[in-house]
């Protein structure tokens, strides 16, 4: 994947090294909670803490440094994280970038109450903040078999188009739906995402005069990493089969499949899960 020439935003809030103050209305158990759902049905923890805590959640806020990091990992997140927005700038009209991509390590106070890496990367819409632990490039490879930079930016354009589905009002159509089972709210809205991480791949040369670019062989990285993700494949490892009533984010076909079709298409109106009955 071509990026190291590509333009940073500074739209980084970087929390690395701080360490995490105050856990605010989530307890023990709901970090529990949380950290089941993420491993054993694939949840996403901004969902899981939400029920927990209730409407609008708070954990004890911090503040880290604004603008573009220094080393090289925190600068690949700023530079991509950038070009999405660059994307989402030309297909949604008024469009708003995420108030920040926060990095951070461990653990760290978030609008959806307290964040943990164990969680993986997320999208909190209490806030409008991308959450995202640095530590996960490596479990994506390790445990899941998906390494390279092309997988990575896929999980970005991926959080950030959760952030889409939050200005655009599909996140609380989701909501109405209900959260578990393969034809469920939560399972359109990811799947969507998916399509939407497509979208980017597809148009990220075209807004940077080509200093970022995704060849073939890059988009089956993307494609891999999210076959990797998939419900059943996660429900397979956890806990040895595949229960499609728990399903929170679609099958690993179902994800390569929307993934493909916003690559493909480049349209996000060919993203419409809500509108179709072939998940």
């Amino acid at each position: 994947m071509r990026w190291s020439g590509g333009e940073g935003g500074g739209n980084i809030e970087d929390r690395r090294g701080m360490g995490a103050v105050g856990v605010g209305g989530l307890g023990v158990g709901g970090v529990v909670l949380a950290l089941v759902g993420y491993f054993f049905f694939g949840i996403d923890p901004s969902t899981t803490m939400g029920v927990v805590n209730g409407v609008s959640p708070q954990a004890q806020q911090q503040e880290g440094a604004r603008g573009t990091p220094a080393d090289e990992a925190g600068r690949f997140v700023d530079v991509v994280s950038t070009n999405v927005d660059r994307v989402w700038e030309r297909q949604l009209q008024g469009y708003r970038p995420p108030a920040a991509i926060v990095l951070y390590d461990q653990a760290t106070g978030t609008g959806c109450g307290m964040g943990q890496s164990a969680m993986g990367p997320f999208y909190c819409p209490a806030d409008r903040k991308v959450y995202l632990d640095l530590s996960f490039w490596q479990e994506l490879e390790t445990k899941f078999g998906a390494g390279g930079e092309a997988a990575r930016a896929y999980v970005i354009a991926h959080e950030i188009g959760h952030h889409v589905q939050n200005l655009t009002g599909a996140s609380d159509q989701a909501q109405r739906m209900g959260a578990k089972g393969a034809e469920s709210g939560s399972v359109r809205l990811e799947l969507q995402a998916d399509c939407y991480a497509g979208v980017w791949a597809a148009h990220a040369a075209e807004v940077s005069n080509g200093q970022v670019a995704l060849d073939p062989r890059d988009i089956e990285d993307g494609l891999r990493a999210a076959a990797a993700v998939g419900d059943d494949t996660l429900q397979r490892k956890s806990q040895g089969r595949v229960m499609p009533d728990a399903f929170t984010h679609g099958s690993s076909e179902q994800r390569m499949r929307w993934f493909r079709r916003g690559s493909e298409s480049g349209d996000p109106a060919a993203c419409d899960t809500f509108r179709t009955d072939r998940l």
